[in-house]
């Protein structure tokens, strides 16, 4: 345990440089399948990461010159926004106090920062920004494992030299992780692209802001879409009324019931086999750990550590803990029949 906090402290002194390579590892897996893909159709491997590799830039360029605009002028607005988010809030303890129910204004509010929401959605959204400010390197150390993610199998069949169930894990691991990158990267680029068309039909400001919170959060299990919808709720009832926040809320929770509930479970199955408790602690976890980053990947960096855990006899007890009722590591005894 004490071997455990020294080197969780150093992780944490070094989260400049662990960051952007744990980044770039999960681009590269999730880029994978396109490469795979490609090949299939006799594309040589080089032309198709150039052709990735390309796509990624242009699109991140675009991507990060319209958010930043809307950043910007989201943050000019603030003030404005959060003295009428005030207002708005001393109407509906107003409203409160007709039913009989006395609430404290000035106590409440105290308490309770109506504008603290909308503050921390560009305050992770300036924070991502900064980890991206490494984007270069990024970019290249994500070519470089394109370029050698082909030979990575055999690399470490070679250097376990074993036969046994624990390469067949690691297979099963790699497999999974991509697969599940692959499949949650589509499902959130349909999620974000969902809530802008809803928030631009109804008129709401920064909808490109929104909708880019939407696809990222929505990395991050059981509660990232509530952390993405509740800024974005919160400025269509400033801006529009309370009528406008509450289809705003609905086009939230349908979106996220069809593609969350319906799309993602269709595609991806029984998942990485985590139960929902241990995703929850994850994302605490993973955030204090590394940041907005550690929050988006705490799922697959949750699996790491479970399927480490499962590869020995002695820690197998722990992995088992950690998974969900489905998916129970497989025990020493059906790893010998095997």
């Amino acid at each position: 345990m004490a071997s455990i906090v020294v080197i969780l402290a150093g992780v944490k002194a070094a989260s400049a440089i662990v960051v952007p390579f744990l980044l770039s590892v999960f681009i590269a897996m999730a880029c994978s399948p396109i490469i795979t893909w490609a090949n299939r159709y006799k594309l040589p491997r080089a032309i198709a990461v150039i052709l990735v590799i390309l796509i990624i830039v242009v699109f991140g360029l675009i991507l990060a010159g319209l958010v930043g605009q809307s950043m910007n002028e989201f943050s000019q607005n603030m003030p404005k926004y959060r003295e009428q988010l005030v207002e708005e809030f001393a109407w509906v303890i107003g409203q409160l106090d007709k039913v009989n129910i006395n609430v404290d204004k000035e106590a409440l509010l105290s308490y309770l920062d109506p504008g603290a929401a909308m503050n921390m959605a560009t305050n992770l959204l300036s924070s991502l920004g900064g980890v991206l400010t490494n984007f270069l390197l990024i970019l290249l150390i994500v070519v470089f494992m394109l370029f050698e993610a082909e030979s990575v199998p055999k690399k470490i069949h070679i250097a376990l030299d074993d036969p046994s169930m624990k390469i067949q894990q690691i297979d099963k691991f790699l497999l999974s992780v991509k697969n599940y990158l692959a499949i949650k990267t589509l499902v959130s680029l349909g999620t974000g692209l969902i809530i802008g068309i809803w928030l631009y039909v109804l008129g709401v400001d920064h909808f490109l802001l929104w909708a880019v919170l939407a696809f990222l959060f929505n990395y991050i299990p059981n509660i990232g879409s509530i952390i993405a919808a509740v800024p974005a709720v919160l400025l269509a009832f400033v801006q529009l009324g309370p009528a406008t926040a509450g289809f705003t809320a609905l086009g939230f929770v349908v979106s996220n019931m069809v593609m969350g509930n319906v799309i993602e479970p269709r595609y991806m199955g029984r998942g990485l086999g985590l139960s929902t408790l241990v995703v929850f602690l994850s994302l605490i976890f993973w955030g204090w750990l590394l940041g907005t980053v550690g929050m988006l990947l705490s799922v697959p960096l949750t699996m790491i550590v479970k399927i480490a855990l499962e590869s020995s006899p002695d820690t197998r007890w722990v992995a088992l803990l950690l998974a969900s009722e489905n998916d129970e590591p497989v025990s020493e005894e059906s790893q010998v029949e095997a």
